[in-house]
């Protein structure tokens, strides 16, 4: 492994960290915010974007899969062309080319063009993420490195509620396009910041002449054909489907190489045997559930607003930001009591509160809106950096100064591995679901039984005062019931889906028990 901390000016082992190691470490962090902000601000426009772009809907799930099909395939990499290239050289290019990428979204003519530039987008976008991970664990000593997770992981939490309101006011009022032009502000503020504040160093190229290629080789097309196909499968029935059959196959294949190639090579890219180190390993199974909580969270209340609530992009906005407001209180009181109280014990408070407010959305109905949403949200806002912060520094305890490129690789794409798979699983879920809960209430709808004969007689009542004849008023009516009766389905099938989240933090309880207590500096 190459040693990512040449590639930075480290601030000396002490608790003092001048205002400018501060400021460039908020410059990193912005960077994360900007990449998470990237798909969702632009998920909120999707419709608009197939739209002018005269693509179907299902050619248009295709903008949202390039971005992060590139992104995840450059995360785990990250570490390893940032002690190739330098850090400082390495983040400038990919900030300058994440801005070109994203102005290029802007006037994209086409969706071939459009999936390039996204594609290019997460290539630059996505390798941010782990950097500012890199940048907090090399510029700030470890009795500080707290509180630069804490700024990290209000970029995990406050992108994804941010994104929709932000996303549907632009496409709303002033068109989709702003969408793109509107992030070049905080990249270019970021830009500013991490040319001034990182010291430049030589480019190690002669690494390159060792390098892990057949390793990066397999984990690219492995971890890419894994992305597609959790992207896609759900749209296309799964393994009824050839090309997500052919995807699955070359996914295990290509990932059980990379696997074989890291544990085997003299010097691979990534340092998979982090895993086996009892907090991290532990660490990055809780990161997966909370992967699947948070991106699995913020996939399904927008469904169940838009299907049942019929709230367009801007109202869900309105009604997500509520998970994102707390956690700019909670944040600085979680950094206080990590000072005194055991960090396992914090992050299993996070992973309870978490799990509650999800089992709080396991009895909605068609009246259930904004205002039963608003204390279930509030209270996942709490619960949140609970987890986001005492779990990075769990993970990241003890690490050694050459091994932050990998560990900052591994944990940040396991969350967002946690996310897909969550997401994935979850579309599916719900499909099969509504389904059961379909046919279930559809049997029990008799047109023998009284309440059903009632009711289809005062429907058809209602439709004939209409003027509808007798004939198209029982049509009427009996269509009706159906609507009902699939929308209750609907909201059963949401119901469970949140069952199924907070039981995965229930799961996470354990891997917490597990851990052992870590070894922090005081601050």
């Amino acid at each position: 492994m190459t040693d990512t901390n040449a590639n930075v000016a480290v601030t000396p082992d002490s608790d003092a960290v001048s205002l400018g190691t501060w400021i460039t470490v908020f410059g990193g962090v912005l960077g994360a915010f900007i990449a998470v902000l990237n798909i969702h601000i632009t998920n909120a426009s999707l419709k608009d974007i197939q739209g002018a772009l005269s693509a179907t809907l299902e050619e248009g799930s295709f903008i949202s899969t390039a971005y992060l099909t590139t992104e995840i395939i450059v995360i785990p990499i990250t570490g390893w062309i940032a002690s190739v290239l330098g850090l400082r050289r390495y983040i400038l290019w990919n900030v300058a080319l994440f801005m070109i990428a994203t102005l290029s979204c802007a006037i994209a003519w086409n969706l071939e063009s459009m999936l390039v530039f996204r594609a290019l987008a997460g290539l630059f976008g996505g390798a941010l993420i782990p950097l500012s991970f890199t940048i907090i664990l090399t510029l700030l000593p470890p009795s500080k490195q707290a509180i630069g997770m804490g700024l990290f992981a209000l970029t995990a939490t406050q992108a994804p509620t941010i994104g929709p309101t932000l996303g549907g006011y632009l496409s709303e009022n002033f068109g989709w396009q702003t969408i793109f032009y509107l992030q070049i502000i905080p990249t270019s503020i970021m830009f500013i910041i991490l040319w001034r504040g990182l010291t430049p160093t030589k480019p190690q190229l002669h690494l390159l002449k060792n390098g892990d290629w057949y390793g990066i080789l397999a984990m690219a097309v492995g971890l890419g054909a894994m992305e597609i196909v959790l992207e896609e499968g759900n749209r296309k029935d799964w393994f009824e489907s050839d090309f997500i059959v052919r995807g699955t196959i070359l996914a295990v294949f290509a990932l059980g190489a990379f696997i074989y190639i890291e544990l085997r090579h003299k010097n691979p890219f990534i340092n998979l045997r982090l895993m086996t180190r009892r907090n991290f390993g532990l660490a990055n199974g809780v990161n997966v559930l909370l992967g699947l909580g948070l991106y699995g969270s913020v996939f399904v209340m927008p469904l169940y607003l838009t299907q049942v609530q019929g709230y367009n992009a801007m109202q869900i906005g309105q009604v997500m930001m509520w998970v994102g407001l707390p956690q700019l209180i909670v944040v600085p009181i979680v950094l206080r009591l990590m000072k005194v109280v055991d960090l396992r014990i914090l992050l299993a408070i996070g992973a309870t509160i978490f799990g509650l407010s999800c089992l709080l959305n396991i009895h909605m109905s068609a009246d259930y809106g904004y205002d039963h949403i608003l204390l279930p949200h509030v209270i996942r806002g709490i619960g949140m950096p609970f987890m986001m912060v005492p779990l990075s520094v769990i993970a990241t305890a003890g690490i050694e100064q050459e091994q932050v490129g990998s560990a900052s690789g591994l944990f940040n794409v396991m969350r967002n591995l946690g996310g897909s798979v969550g997401i994935a699983m979850l579309a599916t879920f719900l499909s099969l679901r509504e389904q059961f809960h379909s046919n279930h209430i559809l049997e029990s709808v008799s047109l023998y039984a009284p309440a059903t004969v009632e009711r289809l007689q005062q429907l058809e009542a209602y439709f004939s005062n209409l003027g509808a004849d007798s004939v198209l008023a029982h049509e009427q009516a009996l269509r009706a019931i159906d609507a009902v009766a699939r929308r209750e389905s609907t909201i059963l099938a949401f119901n469970d889906a949140f069952y199924v989240i907070g039981s995965g933090f229930a799961i996470s309880l354990v891997f917490i028990a597990l851990m052992k207590k870590p070894q922090i500096e005081p601050s």
